[in-house]
């Protein structure tokens, strides 16, 4: 994982869907399993970040990314 991607994932807002606004690391679990399972994560670099998303949830990291959000 990229510092970089890190950053964007804290702060990137969820664009569409029922979460729309949300910021990816806010997004619920279940939520991004569901697209895993249905393996229908969007294409491109919001895919991306929503796997990694995925990843540091299973693994319980989310405190880690709480001080990379701007206020």
């Amino acid at each position: 994982m990229e510092k970089e991607h890190l950053i964007e994932i804290a702060n990137t807002e969820m664009p569409f869907g029922k979460y729309k606004g949300r910021f990816l690391i806010d997004l619920p679990e279940p939520y991004l399993l569901w697209f895993a399972r249905k393996d229908e994560f969007p294409a491109g670099h919001l895919g991306e970040l929503m796997r990694l998303t995925l990843a540091i949830k299973i693994e319980g990291l989310e405190g880690l990314l709480k001080p990379l959000k701007k206020s």
